[in-house]
Order: structure tokens, then sequence, then C-alpha cells
């Protein structure tokens, strides 16, 4: 385990990056969906660095100061509900060893996130334009948003497994390295 002021200056270098891609997310509004994800990948970097409790402090301040400072309230709320914390909890998800029941839980906790996310945003924010979007695809609009959603989950999910992966073999030894 790594001294506390290493701790306290990873924490501080990786809330201050996800913070500029939150904040980047309202400068670029294309971006809404992938600033939140990159963001989140930076919580996974903590969790392996330091441990996943320092990786959800970081998660919870970073998550604070986006609903406080940025200016895209929904990819605050992108990140808070849905990438911002699913870094850290695969961790734990992760020593499933049986693979489609770990496929099968993390897919059952992304679907709660998002219905949560749904819901907190239309009802709870008032961001009425979400169901305008989803009336646009028929009846069925918002089952097909939710598959939508699952393969976007899907995708990141392997992309953070990948990412991990080299971030291991690549990275994480420069970084250990005795001086």
């Amino acid at each position: 385990m790594r001294d506390i002021s290493y701790r306290v200056a990873l924490g501080g270098i990786v809330a201050a990056l996800c913070l500029i891609a939150m904040f980047l997310a309202g400068v670029l509004p294309a971006f809404y969906l992938i600033l939140p994800m990159i963001a989140g990948v930076l919580m996974m970097i903590i969790a392996a660095e330091v441990s996943t409790s320092w990786a959800l402090l970081t998660y919870i301040a970073v998550s604070i100061l986006s609903m406080l400072v940025t200016a895209d309230k929904e990819a605050a709320l992108i990140f808070i509900m849905l990438f911002g914390h699913y870094p850290i909890l695969r961790f734990y998800l992760q020593k499933i060893r049986i693979g489609f029941v770990r496929f099968i839980l993390k897919t059952i906790i992304f679907n709660v996130c998002a219905l949560s996310f749904f819901y907190m945003t239309v009802y709870i924010f008032g961001i009425e334009e979400m169901l305008e979007q989803m009336q646009d695809f028929g009846k069925y609009g918002g089952i097909f948003m939710l598959l939508i959603c699952n393969v976007i989950f899907v995708l990141y999910d392997y992309n953070l497994d990948m990412f991990y992966h080299i971030y291991k073999k690549r990275f994480m030894p420069k970084f250990r390295r005795k001086k």
C-alpha cells in the first residue's frame, strides 16, 4: 500500500482530470456520453493503483463537484449514476468465476442504474426532453433506447477490460518502478 501523500496526490489528479472531462461535456455537447465514460476509466486507475475505497471517495468528490461546477447536469448525472461507480464496482464483479452469472449481474446492475437515471432525470430534475426523444421511436421507444444503452454498456465493459489489461502490462510497471 502506498503512503497517504501518494494516495491524496493521485486522488487529486484523477479528480481534476475527471472534472475537466465533465466540464468538457458542457463545452462539447456531442461528447456528453463519451466524456463521463472517460472519467469512469480514470476511476478504474485509482482503484487499481491505490484501492477501491479510495476510488470510491474520489468518485463521491467528483460527483458532488460535477453537479456543482459543470454546465451539463445531464452528463454529470450520467457519470454519477452510470459510468462513474461501475469501474470501481467492476473490481468486485470480476471475482465471480462463472462468466454467465457475472454478465447477468453486470447487466442487471446497469439496467437498474439506467432506469434510475431515466426516472431521476425526467421526474425529479424535470428534463422532459428525454420523453419527447423516445416518442420519436413510437410506443416501444423506451425499450428501444434501453436496448441501445445495453449495447453501449457491453461495449464499455469490454473496453474497460481491454484498457485494464493494457494499463496493467504497460503503465503499472512504470509507476511501480523503484527509484
